[in-house]
C-alpha cells in the first residue's frame, strides 16, 4: 500500500531510470555525423542495426547520447528544439563552439518581462543561455549551471563529470573560503574539510558551511 509520503519520495519503490538517448531527426545522416564530430563529441557507434543505420554521439561528460533518424512527416528534420546542454561556464562554452566553426547566439538571460542580453547578474545558476542549431535547424541551448537546486542531486552521491567540472567547483570553493576567512578574521588551517563540505553542499543544493 502506498502513502502520500511515499509518492513524494522518488527513492521509494522505484526502479532506476536514466535517460540514455535522444533521437534527432535529420535530412542527411553523413552531414549530421560530420557536424557533430566537428564539435568534438564522441562517436560511439555507426553501424547497421535492424535494417537501418545507427549513429550515436555523446557530448563531452554527458550521461545522455543522441541518435539520428531520417526526418518523417510526423517528425521532420529540424523539429527537435529546446535541447539543453548544461555547462559550468557559458562564455567558455560559447567560445568553444566558435572555435569549432559553429555560430551561436549572444549570451542572454531571462527576466520577468522576457530576456535580456548578457549573462545573468552574478551568473545566477540556471539563468544564462546561448543558442545554436545543427545544419537541419535542430535547436540547442547552452545553459550555465553552477549549483543545483535542492533535491536535484542524490545526497548519497557526489560526483564530477570531468576534470574541468571539478576544477570549476574548486575555484568556487576557493572564492567562498576566502570570504569565510575574511569573516572569521584568520587563516583556516582546516580548509580541505571546508572545501569538501562546500562542494558537496553545492551539488546537493544545501546550505554551504559557515
Amino acid at each position: 500500500m502506498s502513502t502520500t509520503e511515499d509518492s513524494n519520495n522518488a527513492s521509494v519503490g522505484t526502479v532506476d531510470m536514466k535517460l540514455e538517448v535522444v533521437t534527432i531527426p535529420v535530412t542527411d545522416l553523413d552531414r549530421a555525423k560530420a557536424f557533430y564530430a566537428s564539435l568534438g563529441w564522441r562517436l560511439d557507434a555507426d553501424f547497421i542495426l535492424g535494417g537501418a543505420r545507427a549513429i550515436q554521439f555523446t557530448p563531452p561528460s554527458s550521461g545522455c547520447s543522441i541518435h539520428f533518424s531520417p526526418g518523417t512527416a510526423a517528425a521532420p528534420a529540424g523539429s527537435a528544439q529546446g535541447l539543453f546542454l548544461i555547462v559550468p561556464d557559458i562564455e567558455a562554452a560559447r567560445d568553444d563552439l566558435a572555435k569549432h566553426g559553429v555560430e551561436a547566439s549572444e549570451v542572454f538571460h531571462l527576466t520577468p518581462d522576457g530576456r535580456a542580453g548578457g549573462p545573468a547578474p552574478d551568473h545566477a545558476t540556471y539563468n544564462s543561455y546561448a543558442a545554436f542549431s545543427d545544419p537541419d535547424g535542430n535547436g540547442w541551448l547552452l545553459q550555465e549551471v553552477t549549483s543545483r537546486l535542492p533535491g536535484r542531486i542524490d545526497p548519497g552521491a557526489t560526483t564530477f563529470a570531468s576534470a574541468h567540472d571539478l576544477a570549476g567547483a574548486l575555484r568556487r570553493a576557493a572564492a567562498a573560503h576566502g570570504e569565510h576567512e575574511q569573516r572569521v578574521g584568520q587563516a583556516d588551517a582546516n580548509w580541505p574539510d571546508w572545501y569538501a563540505e562546500y562542494m558537496v553542499s553545492e551539488q546537493e543544493g544545501a546550505e554551504p558551511p559557515k
